[in-house]
């Protein structure tokens, strides 16, 4: 194991603030949608978060979940794996009721041409998953394409700014809050929707694929010359703290890093390390997906990984060859077609 991956490891293991949270939290917990980019990482999480909190509870990760090796490294950490398709509604209902509930479920990649899958999933499955957990705490993750693009110098949209979504993606992902609100709303359900802008693993996210252009000498549009990031563990550690956060009426939450990165300089600092030069194609815009997420700090503090050390790691990672997820962003999309 190299010096990066030691460090890497090191970063996964649970904060004191999180354990105090989840000895405080009663009950166990239930991810749906357990098997995307977040959701292995946040089930072992909670799961190591509640064994060394004292807590005897079930973590129950549920998914479609098509690669063994996610569910053997589930399994081995001690989380319970339920293969399903929550689309189908006996699978769904057949799931066993639990207190709490992080909703992961949903697409983004390949809506253009699927665009009513892409509803199906984004906006449709949302309603049958609150009838069927209206007993639960829900935090629904939800995303900050819900915004419309703002001046740079705002410092991103707030919870109070009223959604304009670009394209049929942010339109369902709306969808998706409308829905869980609603039912939310019918039943009392203590409710969080979690609008996350963008989640950075060394795997996978924004900055991964920043610096993968700049490692590969590739021309790095600048369009969208202006980013968020939050390191994924620390994303994680928020998703599981906002389950004593969930409230009727329903909370909003916006979940990102405290800085607005602009992307030359994320570039310029990734060629530093690389020994590489970066190339850039376009204009900065004055306008772009950002989000403030002020709030998320007064209840859970800044995000415990600087952006300085995330980003060297990011590079270290990707120069020692360290593996990496095909799972683009596309951050550098303006138009919302996805």
């Amino acid at each position: 194991m190299t010096e990066t991956e030691k460090q890497y490891q090191q970063l996964l293991e649970p904060s004191n603030a999180l354990l105090q949270d989840m000895q405080e939290l009663d009950g166990d917990i239930m991810i749906l949608g357990a098997g995307g980019k977040m959701g292995p990482d946040l089930a072992v999480l909670a799961q190591r978060a509640s064994r060394l909190a004292g807590k005897q509870r079930r973590i129950l990760a549920v998914s479609r979940f098509t690669d063994r090796d996610v569910i053997n490294r589930l399994e081995a950490a001690g989380v319970t794996v339920m293969q399903a398709d929550l689309l189908d509604r006996e699978q769904l209902n057949a799931l066993p009721n639990t207190p709490n509930l992080l909703y992961l479920a949903g697409t983004k990649f390949g809506t253009t041409g699927r665009e009513h899958f892409t509803w199906a999933m984004n906006s449709f499955l949302p309603g049958l998953v609150a009838e069927k957990f209206r007993d639960s705490r829900i935090v629904a993750f939800s995303t900050g394409n819900v915004y419309p693009l703002v001046p740079v110098l705002s410092g991103g949209a707030t919870e109070n700014d009223i959604p304009e979504p670009v394209g049929e993606y942010a339109q369902s992902c709306l969808g998706r809050e409308r829905i869980f609100q609603y039912m939310s709303e019918l039943y009392q359900t203590p409710l969080l929707i979690y609008r996350l802008n963008y989640a950075n693993d060394v795997s996978y996210g924004v900055l991964l694929e920043i610096a993968r252009m700049v490692w590969e000498e590739r021309e790095i549009d600048l369009s969208m010359g202006h980013i968020n990031a939050i390191w994924q563990g620390d994303a994680n550690e928020m998703a599981l703290r906002c389950l004593l956060h969930c409230d009727y009426p329903a909370k909003t939450l916006n979940i990102t890093g405290p800085e607005v990165i602009a992307v030359r300089k994320a570039a310029d600092f990734f060629a530093g390390i690389m020994n590489k030069t970066a190339r850039f194609t376009g204009v900065e815009q004055d306008t772009a997906l950002l989000s403030n997420a002020a709030h998320s700090f007064q209840l859970f503090g800044y995000p415990l990984m600087p952006l300085h050390r995330m980003m060297e790691l990011q590079a270290r990672w990707l120069m020692e060859g360290g593996r990496l997820k095909n799972k683009p962003t596309h951050f550098q999309e303006r138009s919302g077609k996805y």
